[in-house]
């Protein structure tokens, strides 16, 4: 896959939604900056598994609140225009790499997705700036 283009404010290529990203922009649009609802309005959005995986273990510690998982993740892609990214070995490599800065084991997924396919990352989470991937917001 390729880089995202680094400049131009009208460059667009597809960006990875970390989970809040994907949950704000499914039930609290305004809790996304300005530039994140227009990337994901834009489309071009891919949404990894793991997202999914967390927002299964976040519903069943009560955190979240939805009913039928299945149809939530399926509405979830449809609603985004997303295209699903599976975790692959090549993740999981880029994963082994990287330093602890951040301890969310979901965060660090994302970043090595995020690294291994050359795609931006759609964050509010300052902390992962710290890590050679571009984040956007």
């Amino acid at each position: 896959m390729k880089r995202p283009k680094r400049s131009g404010a009208g460059a667009r290529s597809a960006h990875l939604l970390d989970t809040s990203t994907l949950l704000w922009a499914l039930g609290e649009p305004e809790r996304l900056s300005p530039r994140a609802r227009r990337l994901v309005e834009a489309g071009e959005n891919v949404v990894s598994v793991a997202s999914y995986w967390e927002v299964v273990i976040k519903t069943q510690k009560g955190l979240l609140s939805i009913s039928d998982l299945a149809t939530w993740w399926r509405r979830a892609t449809d609603l985004t225009t997303a295209r699903v990214l599976n975790v692959r070995s090549s993740h999981i490599t880029a994963l082994a790499a990287l330093p602890m800065r951040h301890k969310d084991p979901f965060d660090r997924i994302l970043i090595a997705q995020a690294n291994a396919e050359g795609l931006a990352l759609v964050t509010n989470d300052a902390s992962i700036g710290e890590y050679p991937i571009q984040t956007l917001w």
